[in-house]
C-alpha cells in the first residue's frame, strides 16, 4: 500500500519525538492514501512553519495490521467509538490514559480512520458544549465527505515504513 505524508520538509526518517500531541489519534506520524490530502496539508503546513511543502511517500506493507504484530486499532466508519476516541486523544487534560478509547499512552501502534477535519471540529465543539448528543454527533457525520488517516505511534510501526520517493511543491 501506498501511503503520503505532506509536511513542509522532505522526510528521510520519521521522528516521533517532532510530532505534535493531542491529534485526532495522539501523539504520531500520520499519512494518508490520498496524494491530494497531502499536498494540501504540506501546504497548509508551510504557511504556519516555512519551509517548503513536500510530500513524500512510503510503501507498508498493510498485512502488517492484521498478523499480530502491531497493536491496531481501526474505525471501518466515524461513529460514537471513533468520535469519543479523537475527543479523548485531543483533549490536553484527558488523564485516563489506560482508556482503550484514547492513545495518549501509544497502546496502540497503528490507528486507521477517517480525518476529523475543519467541519467536523466545529460538531466536535457543538458536541462538547452540550447542544448535541452523541447521536447528534454521530448522526451529522454521515453527511461529511471524509478522507483518511493512517497514524503510526512506535518505532516498531515506524519500522514498517518504506520511504519509496518525495516531491516538493513551490
Amino acid at each position: 500500500m501506498i501511503l503520503y505524508h505532506g509536511s513542509n520538509e522532505v522526510i528521510d526518517t520519521p521522528d516521533l519525538k517532532r510530532c505534535r500531541p493531542f491529534k485526532d489519534f495522539g501523539r504520531g506520524f500520520y499519512l494518508t492514501t490520498i496524494e491530494g490530502q497531502a499536498i494540501n496539508m504540506a501546504r497548509r503546513t508551510t504557511k504556519t512553519w516555512g519551509g517548503v511543502p513536500s510530500v513524500t511517500t512510503f510503501e507498508f506493507d498493510e498485512s502488517a495490521l492484521n498478523n499480530g504484530n502491531l497493536s491496531v486499532k481501526c474505525f471501518d466508519k466515524p461513529n460514537a467509538e471513533w468520535a469519543t476516541f479523537i475527543m479523548n486523544n485531543r483533549n490536553r487534560k484527558f488523564a485516563d490514559f489506560a482508556d482503550v478509547n484514547s492513545n495518549h499512552d501509544n497502546k496502540y501502534d497503528v490507528v486507521v480512520g477517517a480525518v476529523a477535519d475543519d467541519d467536523i471540529a466545529l460538531l466536535f465543539r457543538t458536541f462538547a458544549s452540550g447542544f448535541i448528543d452523541i447521536n447528534g454527533l454521530v448522526s451529522g457525520l454521515e453527511y461529511k465527505e471524509l478522507t483518511d488517516q493512517y497514524s503510526f505511534h512506535t518505532q516498531k510501526a515506524i519500522a514498517c515504513l518504506k520511504k519509496v520517493e518525495a516531491k516538493s511543491y513551490e
